[in-house]
């Protein structure tokens, strides 16, 4: 399916083959898996960074670190196996890039909506900055 797709009749599109040869669907599915993941991962790892600031900002710092551990536990839970099964079909710096935009992606509306910050036009300009870095890591 993905074998016969170019873009700008010269470049593969990077799931048309994966690192260990497969084609097609099974490619596919491992990234469509590990971007579910690292989206969850990304949700439980914001709320651990940042979520103490809205709700235990006058509490002890220790408490804030124990609780953001609790948290970054199911980060974790979730970040290891999607890493494990994008790495199979990514390099290192693709997989590392498309955490960078899943977590823009996340950080964003947390910031706006949860936290209650203003929308920066800074935060358009870094993921545009991010499209960058997508095209360049995933161009052959």
């Amino acid at each position: 399916m993905f074998d016969d797709f170019k873009i700008m009749g010269k470049y593969q599109r990077f799931i048309g083959k994966t690192k260990d040869g497969e084609r097609g669907n099974a490619g596919m599915n491992k990234i469509l898996t590990t971007i579910v993941l690292l989206c969850f991962s990304n949700i439980f790892m914001t709320f651990a960074w940042y979520g103490h600031l809205k709700h235990l900002n006058a509490k002890p710092w220790i408490l804030a670190a124990l609780v953001s551990w609790g948290i970054a536990l199911f980060e974790y839970l979730l970040q290891v196996p999607a890493n494990r099964i994008g790495h199979q079909v990514l390099n290192l710096g693709q997989l590392k890039i498309l955490q960078e935009v899943i977590t823009l992606s996340v950080f964003v509306p947390f910031a706006v909506f949860y936290m209650k910050e203003n929308f920066r036009m800074n935060y358009l300009y870094a993921g545009i900055c991010l499209l960058a870095a997508v095209f360049f890591i995933f161009h052959k």
